[in-house]
């Protein structure tokens, strides 16, 4: 945890045992890692188990679902799932690892799609050949369908009960949708390329397009858990907080990092001229306002305690990362 971005009540307290501190902190980035690689592992484990195989007929639709899906990443809305369904639940709920199978389709239904030459024509994600430059544009557009239809055939059969099963589709589906959702979100940004949009349009673009299914991701896996309205809703506001500030970021990142670096290409943002926290407010005021949304989401989950450590560990992650 970062002491500059600690209120001053929360600064003094901890001024006494600042040296204390540090063992607890490596300690906790030690944690983090192992939350992350633990919640990869298991989100590939049931992707591989809940795709259909390489060889199974027609190959060319399975090979082009399965390139992008395992070309890499980093799993996170699964991850902020399953982290959101212990939080509520007190332990990891069993079965929970299919739900953010089904959230990983859906975001890589997204990019496929987004890389395609007719939205943002790029060659490059998670450091290999988009879908379209290895399988071509019919082929690509069409493994973006099939995973998002195969995405609901899984979060159809999630093993709890059917009241939680129902709200958790309606969420992912708002999420992924036409109203403040991500296609929403999509289409706002390709309608702002090439003019300056005010802050209030670049909010709606960012809070559709990208923190609407971290949102989704969040709100689902506190359901799956059996959380209360009271906890979804505490949910809700951290994953629109941190939703922000993880696009908030990636704007930035595209502009200071190499295309090696990211694993997609650098600078394609400035290049499209598109609607982005840098172009409109500088990198540092950037930077602050991620910040802040971050220290905002975290308080939401004052009311879980230690329960929300990882969940909190998660968002200051999410700010600090260089890919």
């Amino acid at each position: 945890m970062n002491k500059a971005r600690l209120s001053n009540r929360q600064t003094e307290k901890l001024k006494p045992d600042a040296e204390n501190l540090k063992p607890a902190l490596l300690y906790s980035h030690s944690m983090l890692k192992d939350t992350l690689e633990q919640g990869r592992a298991a989100t590939d484990a049931a992707l591989q188990r809940l795709l259909p195989g390489e060889t199974d007929y027609p190959v060319s639709i399975h090979k082009a679902m399965r390139h992008s899906v395992f070309a890499g990443g980093k799993r996170l809305r699964p991850i902020l799932c399953m982290e959101a369904g212990r939080m509520v639940s007190g332990s990891l709920p069993a079965g929970i690892e299919e739900l953010g199978a089904a959230l990983e389709m859906l975001h890589t239904y997204s990019l496929i799609h987004d890389d395609l030459p007719a939205l943002d024509n790029d060659d490059l994600r998670r450091g290999q050949p988009t879908c379209h430059k290895i399988f071509g544009e019919a082929i690509a557009i069409l493994a973006g369908d099939a995973l998002q239809t195969q995405a609901y055939e899984v979060l159809a059969r999630l093993h709890c009960p059917a009241e939680a099963r129902t709200r958790i589709i309606a969420e992912i589906a708002r999420a992924t949708g036409t109203v403040d959702g991500m296609i929403g979100g999509q289409v706002a940004d390709l309608e702002a390329e090439h003019t300056r949009p005010d802050a209030k349009m670049l909010e709606y673009i960012h809070r559709s397009k990208t923190a609407a299914l971290i949102t989704a991701s969040l709100v689902s896996g506190g359901l799956y858990g059996g959380g209360n309205d009271a906890a979804v809703a505490k949910l809700r506001s951290f994953g629109k907080n941190v939703g922000l500030a993880f696009q908030i970021v990636d704007d930035i990142l595209d502009v200071t990092q190499t295309s090696e670096q990211l694993g997609k290409t650098a600078g394609k943002d400035t290049v499209a001229e598109k609607a982005t926290y840098p172009a409109l407010f500088g990198i540092e005021e950037s930077n602050h306002r991620a910040d802040g949304l971050v220290d905002r989401a975290c308080l939401e989950l004052e009311t879980f305690g230690s329960r929300a450590d990882t969940l909190k560990s998660l968002a200051r992650f999410l700010v600090e990362r260089k890919k």
